[in-house]
């Protein structure tokens, strides 16, 4: 039976498929030797794959990992700037990659997987996954502030933010933690909301995406999910 290019480099374990898009737009993907196209369905047994001229196997055992990022630690499969990335904390033998972004300054909950699908699912805007967080401010805010970010906020960049639920921390005494949890996951944007709110955020941790919850972990520390959390991030597509 065909099926889009994309849709099997991602059950390959390659990249989620919008990432599998971009590798077929760059020209680093071949069908029996010759360059693959946007779109193109294929026989996966009837034909020879290979991306940047390594050829593509059968699909891998799936795997889903859970990270702990540490701050200074790029969410990404590849370096920059000699900076660490969070598969020098991961030693699994599928090629695995980060399931949506955290900037290099927040850390937190960080899913890796080699299951295209459920990543697609889990970062596509369409599917407004929850995404939850723990927010130190630099200051108290004060319910203005609090209530402009719960109804979302103009940015610099002219785009206006997505109602959000954020609360306060009732076991922080300094009044300077919150928690915000986020249906879209644009970069930075809870920084810039807090800058356009008169506030500066000291640090960012993810502790929640979708169903799967930062327990047990932690900053450097990964551990494989269990079948029960599996089922619920599935169940919850």
């Amino acid at each position: 039976m065909s099926e889009r290019l994309q849709k099997i480099l991602a059950h390959a374990g390659v990249a989620s498929r919008r990432a599998s898009e971009e590798l077929i737009r760059q020209g680093r993907v071949t069908v029996d030797g010759k360059r693959a196209e946007i779109g193109m369905k294929v026989e996966p047994d009837e034909v020879e794959i290979r991306v940047d001229g390594r050829k593509i196997s059968s699909p891998e055992k799936k795997v889903y990992i859970a990270l702990n990022k540490p701050a200074g630690v790029l969410s990404s499969t590849r370096s920059q700037g000699g900076l660490p990335t969070v598969l020098d904390y991961v030693q699994v033998k599928q090629r695995v990659y980060p399931v949506g972004r955290l900037d290099v300054d927040s850390e937190g909950l960080i899913l890796l997987t080699n299951d295209g699908n459920l990543a697609n699912r889990l970062t596509h805007p369409r599917y407004e996954h929850d995404k939850e967080y723990r927010v130190q401010l630099d200051r108290k805010p004060d319910d203005d502030q609090l209530g402009a970010w719960r109804h979302g906020v103009v940015l610099s960049s002219s785009y206006r933010t997505k109602p959000a639920r954020v609360m306060r921390e009732a076991s922080d005494p300094s009044d300077r933690w919150i928690r915000i949890v986020l249906k879209e996951g644009r970069k930075r944007q809870i920084r810039e909301t807090a800058e356009t709110l008169g506030l500066r955020v000291e640090r960012i941790i993810r502790v929640r995406l979708s169903t799967l919850e930062l327990k047990g972990l932690n900053p450097g520390d990964w551990r494989n999910l269990n079948a029960d959390e599996v089922t619920r991030l599935k169940a919850n597509l």
